[in-house]
């Protein structure tokens, strides 16, 4: 439904919101930074596109993080809401407290030969393939076996139907059953958590059995908050790293002069820790600050955010902001300062950030490396992505060799 008070979004620029945001995005900032997106039946959706205001809403205690603020709200997949995402202040400074130990930087940087072995491992199937999926034959796996490290999966549970039976409930498959999407989702959590239990094994390496035994001596957390952390860890710890290698390669492959400055000899670790900040801002792999809504009101750019509203903070538009970021659309792998907000800022900063951006420092100078010349195997434009919410990633991208 039209907002009356402001000029209505080119139908042409809401169609392509999927394939490509960022044209959508720039007319928000340009005629309607504080859009109210009003649908018959729904809660009411601001979407907030200026880096300064989403940087200083991401902050901001009058929007909560509780979606059972918002009137008529439905829990999402299989009622697993109950985590460090979606709670406020104590909630979440205790569930942040369980789990930041396994994120801090000096534990990701010892994952570094695991990422580099796993990697080069990956790339030893392929490396003399003419087709090649950058996401299915390496990002993908690659960045789930390290969330599985890291929470302590057991390697038979470290395969294609996990990783289907989580991407299932962000972008299910056109008319899959909801309610098989949700019961195979509690059967393999239940299966990760009964077997913690039971044998007991619990150390510093292993963040899931940590989790459990937590709960189960102190309460410290809750059986539904143990059940929904497990199952943003894997999916968020997943699918962000993912998104970064996929949408960044497809950037490196669209801009081929900026990816030979990862592939000069001897290129120095400063020079591609950069290279990833600009990839993580020029095509963000969460492009939708995850949920946020009005605790009381908020007035915007003159406009009333009422109590229960959902307000939606554009990462994706905020760090292509010219306000911000010289030369915004276009990508600069040398950009410096670069403070983008593609892991968010405050005190919901992504827990897994460092854990990404490793992944990112290995892998785009290796991928560019190993696989030599290659070019996308179909134009961009017919690349597919995937219609989910706050994440922004493709279904895959298939390169050859030239």
């Amino acid at each position: 439904m039209p907002d009356p008070a402001l000029p209505s979004p080119p139908p042409e620029l809401l169609a392509a919101r999927v394939q490509d945001p960022y044209p959508y995005f720039a007319w928000l900032r340009r005629y309607a930074p504080a859009h109210a997106d009003r649908r018959p039946g729904r809660p009411t959706v601001w979407q907030i596109s200026r880096y300064d205001e989403v940087r200083a809403l991401l902050t901001d205690r009058r929007l909560s993080k509780d979606p059972a603020r918002v009137p008529g709200y439905v829990p999402g997949p299989g009622g697993l809401n109950r985590h460090v995402v979606h709670a406020d202040p104590p909630d979440h400074t205790r569930l942040r407290a369980l789990v930041n130990a396994a994120f801090v930087p000096r534990r990701i940087a010892e994952l570094e030969p695991v990422i580099d072995r796993t990697a080069n491992r990956l790339l030893d199937r392929i490396e003399e393939h003419a087709h090649v999926d950058v996401i299915a034959d390496f990002a993908a796996p690659l960045t789930f076996r390290m969330i599985c490290t890291i929470l302590g999966v057991p390697r038979e549970l470290d395969n294609q139907a996990t990783r289907d039976t989580l991407m299932a409930t962000i972008s299910p498959a056109p008319g899959r059953d909801l309610a098989r999407v949700e019961g195979d989702l509690h059967v393999l959590l239940d299966t990760l958590i009964v077997g913690k239990r039971g044998r007991g094994d619990s150390g510093p390496a292993d963040l899931l059995g940590a989790l459990v035994h937590a709960g189960d001596d102190s309460g410290a957390m809750s059986e539904t908050e143990l059940r929904s952390t497990a199952y943003l860890l894997l999916l968020v710890g997943h699918d962000t790293s993912m998104n970064l290698i996929g949408n960044g390669m497809l950037a490196l492959l669209r801009n081929p002069a900026q990816a030979t400055l990862l592939t000069a000899p001897r290129v120095r670790p400063e020079t591609v820790a950069v290279a990833v900040e600009e990839l993580l801002r020029y095509d963000s792999p969460v492009r939708d600050a995850t949920f946020r809504c009005a605790a009381e009101p908020i007035v915007l750019h003159g406009r009333r955010i009422e109590e229960g509203d959902i307000v939606s903070l554009l990462i994706g538009s905020a760090n292509r902001d010219e306000a911000r970021f010289p030369d915004a659309d276009r990508l600069d792998v040398t950009r410096t300062p670069n403070d983008h907000l593609a892991f968010g800022h405050g005190p919901h900063f992504c827990i897994g950030a460092a854990l990404a951006r490793l992944e990112g420092t290995i892998a785009f100078p290796l991928l560019l490396r190993r696989l030599g010349a290659v070019r996308l195997a179909k134009p961009a434009e017919e690349l597919a992505w995937r219609p989910a919410r706050v994440m922004r990633g493709l279904t895959a991208l298939p390169v050859v060799r030239s």
